[in-house]
């Protein structure tokens, strides 16, 4: 059940970033360019991001179980630290640069987009990266 419950979850949030256009990298790219032809459309969808996920928070920290009786890890770092930092910047310029954050890329990729393809890859290839430097830490 839970795995049935995992991948629809899944496919609608999928659905919901094609969409709204988010598997677009132009539409990511448009966003950015603050002095070309901005599209704004990528802040309403974060707004919507942002609201869901302030009421689900909100919902989810006075639970002691997932809906389908997990258990519930919610973070409790609150601090911000040169990882936090360096790491949010590295992900933004990659943003920035391919148009693509991680689920709209794999949405993509699953699509056929091959500069997709080449995203997840180079992700890929940086968590192992990353992994790999924090075991020898």
């Amino acid at each position: 059940m839970h795995r049935l419950v995992e991948f629809l979850v899944g496919l609608l949030f999928g659905l919901g970033l094609i969409l709204s256009g988010m598997t677009d990298p132009g539409k990511v790219l448009g966003f950015l360019d603050l002095f070309g032809a901005w599209d704004p459309s990528l802040a309403f969808v974060m707004m919507g991001a942002i609201a869901v996920g302030f009421f689900a928070f909100g919902i989810a920290k006075k639970r002691t179980t997932t809906i389908l009786g997990g258990a519930l890890h919610l973070p409790k770092a609150s601090h911000i630290d040169k990882r936090l930092v360096i790491g949010s910047t590295v992900f933004g310029i990659g943003w920035g640069l391919a148009g693509f954050c991680p689920g709209p890329a794999l949405v993509s990729m699953a699509s056929g987009q091959i500069q997709a393809l080449w995203f997840v890859c180079a992700m890929v290839a940086g968590m192992l990266a990353f992994e790999a430097l924090e075991r020898n830490r």
